[in-house]
């Protein structure tokens, strides 16, 4: 029986005006994995799967270098880490390609999240974004990855990668070729709501720029988005239970905890009993402190292109290096004389 080695792959589309909540969600924690050791670690911009919907060629450039650029200044490191983007890596399509041959139409047809984004309009969505979930598989067992990050909304489709895998071991018999990824559960961290409606997550398609903290966004900036964050006119309780029913009081004061890695009980033990004119200075200093420099490496990077399409193409040879004996094996076993060697 196969011993995988522990290996971690994530990835992050690149949709531009990357948020605070894409860091505290995601980014952060990418970081965070480099201290542990035992796994080897690939994080990905998905561009291949960008283009699902119509993208803006250039636009699509740049905001896979944003990405790029947003994993580097929150502190992921690309000589610890593998960072590269997809389309750089031939195996992801070729497998990709191949998953679509092996997974079922009544799999994808469960999908929530095409239904989400197809809408009323899913006889004109693409057939990419209808069968995505198995490229997403093919990110994941290129690099026999047996552990990824994933949030709520990628739950169904790592249970999908994990029948792909099963499939195909099972349909070949060669058992355990393809790990079973298990989706690796970070610190809980707060849903990061919009600052204009607690109610809503904070989004960078909210029409309103005030509703988010962008990463690029300068601290003069983040101060102001802070200072104007939409409250209620109740002091803050001492207690969490108090917050039940105040949404936008809950989401400050929750990113508050976050930033400052301690529990809501913590922050409201400090401010509790404080109006928002006093604890909204303080949000205001923890939020630039920890954010406004991402946003000045990001635009630093993004000044020299060069130099983040050289960290890209550097990931893509040792993430090459690493998924190309996985796809000639699929070749052999499929009979496919010749082939996944590009």
């Amino acid at each position: 029986m196969t011993t995988h080695a522990p290996r971690v792959f994530s990835g992050m589309q690149p949709t531009g005006n990357l948020t605070l909540g894409n860091y505290l969600g995601a980014l952060r924690n990418f970081v965070a994995l480099q201290d542990d050791e035992a796994f080897e670690r690939l994080y990905c911009v998905v561009d291949l799967h960008a283009i699902t919907v119509a993208q803006d060629p250039a636009t699509l450039s740049r905001t896979t270098r944003e990405v790029a650029a947003a994993y580097i200044a929150s502190g992921l490191d690309p000589k610890r880490s593998i960072l590269f983007n997809q389309s750089r890596v031939t195996a992801h399509a070729e497998l990709g390609w191949i998953f679509t041959c092996v997974a079922r139409m009544g799999w994808l047809n469960r999908m929530t999240q095409f239904k989400e984004k197809a809408g009323k309009n899913r006889e004109n969505a693409s057939v990419g974004l209808f069968s995505y979930p198995t490229l997403m598989a093919a990110d994941i067992l290129a690099y026999r990855a047996t552990h990824v990050p994933v949030g709520e909304d990628q739950k169904q489709h790592l249970e999908l990668t994990r029948d792909i895998a099963a499939k195909f071991n099972n349909d070949f018999q060669v058992p355990d070729f393809f790990p079973q990824p298990e989706p690796l559960i970070q610190k809980e961290t707060a849903r990061i709501m919009s600052l204009r409606n607690g109610a809503n997550k904070m989004s960078k398609s909210d029409p309103s720029d005030m509703s988010r903290i962008n990463l690029t966004d300068d601290a003069d900036l983040i101060a102001q988005k802070i200072r104007k964050a939409k409250t209620d006119p109740e002091p803050l309780p001492s207690e969490a239970e108090g917050l039940e029913g105040r949404p936008e009081a809950l989401n400050l004061v929750g990113i508050f905890a976050a930033l400052s890695g301690v529990s809501v009980a913590d922050v409201l033990a400090e401010h509790g009993g404080q109006g928002f004119g006093a604890f909204k200075p303080a949000l205001a200093d923890l939020t630039v402190e920890r954010i406004a420099p991402i946003g000045e490496e990001m635009r630093r990077l993004m000044e020299t292109p060069d130099e983040i399409d050289a960290i890209l193409a550097d990931g893509a040879e040792r993430a090459g290096a690493l998924a190309r004996p996985v796809l000639r094996e699929v070749y052999e076993t499929l009979g496919l004389n010749g082939g996944g060697t590009a």
